[in-house]
């Protein structure tokens, strides 16, 4: 792509990211490192408006990686609450205690540092180098991706999982200058999550319309079938039924309980008015399903088998 081309785009998307960003906590000047870290692993799949409730208690009850590491892991869990995904409370909570032990309990500043954290990957690391130092890293997750796609490639959707070649285009898409490069990071995932939309684009707000590769080609269907995530019925339905379960729970439950309910439960159809064990059960999940789930919880490290019972880990 040509210089001017790119300065163009440059321009255009973090002027428009200026004018209609959202107003996100995290994004504040005065959020602390371990602010952004911590959103940046609540948001991995995860919407925005279920992260911020959680992301502000969470700040406000470990306002720095050493007050959550003084805490058991369970109370990780436990404040988790419905995110998904609960192995990212344990792995905040082991990046907590890394950070506490390791780095004098501040957020390591550069990419190869936070690497080493525990549960801390390729995006996390550059994200967090970018927006909480202003490091020039290149950052991709998937609404960049889908951005990319469709404005320099012309594909509907980016590949199903990231290759070198989509890594490269991000590479050589990055501005020079590192405050720009910071911009754009956030300008572009936020035209992704806004605008350029997996299913509904509204390319009409698009501030790069006219140069997108995939509307002069005529907006073609995706090169690939894009598979959905199943929930109905599935182990991880299972499995967090039973940790909403054992977060509710004031102490250790009754294996037989889990698995097949007090004597006199009902079972009605699902309802998020039941209690987390009334609900667990009135799924109606087989026998070795709850089983199943309740030993990868177990595997996991998202709970533990004490004399009384299953509880969070301590």
């Amino acid at each position: 792509m040509e210089p001017e081309h790119k300065r163009q785009l440059h321009a255009r998307i973090n002027g428009w990211f200026a004018e209609n960003a959202r107003d996100l906590p995290w994004r504040d000047p005065e959020c602390s490192p371990w602010g952004i870290l911590v959103s940046e692993v609540m948001l991995q799949q995860t919407p925005v408006g279920r992260v911020l409730p959680v992301w502000r208690e969470w700040m406000e009850r470990w306002p720095e990686p050493s007050s959550l590491a003084a805490e058991p892991s369970g109370e990780a869990v436990r404040a988790w609450g419905r995110l998904g995904y609960p192995r990212r409370a344990l792995r905040l909570h082991a990046a907590a205690t890394a950070i506490t032990e390791t780095h004098g309990g501040k957020v390591p500043d550069t990419h190869a540092a936070l690497l080493t954290l525990p549960g801390v990957g390729d995006y996390t690391a550059a994200a967090v180098a970018s927006f909480a130092f202003g490091r020039r890293e290149t950052v991709v997750d998937t609404n960049i991706r889908r951005v990319h796609a469709r404005l320099v490639t012309g594909n509907a959707l980016p590949s199903p999982s990231l290759t070198a070649a989509e890594m490269r285009l991000a590479v050589s898409l990055l501005p020079d200058d590192g405050a720009e490069a910071v911009a754009w990071n956030a300008s572009v995932m936020e035209l992704g999550a806004m605008v350029c939309t997996a299913r509904t684009p509204r390319c009409e707000e698009c501030p790069v319309l006219s140069n997108c590769a995939w509307v002069h080609a005529g907006r073609p269907e995706p090169h690939y079938v894009p598979k959905g995530q199943a929930w109905h019925g599935t182990d991880r339905q299972v499995r967090g039924a039973i940790m909403a379960v054992l977060r509710h729970a004031e102490g250790p439950v009754r294996r037989e309980l889990l698995l097949t309910g007090p004597v006199d439960l009902e079972a009605p159809a699902a309802d998020s008015s039941l209690s987390p064990l009334g609900a667990l059960h009135a799924l109606s999940a087989p026998q070795e399903q709850l089983e199943r789930a309740l030993a990868g919880l177990l595997r996991d490290g998202l709970a533990e088998l004490s004399d009384a019972g299953i509880r969070l880990p301590a």
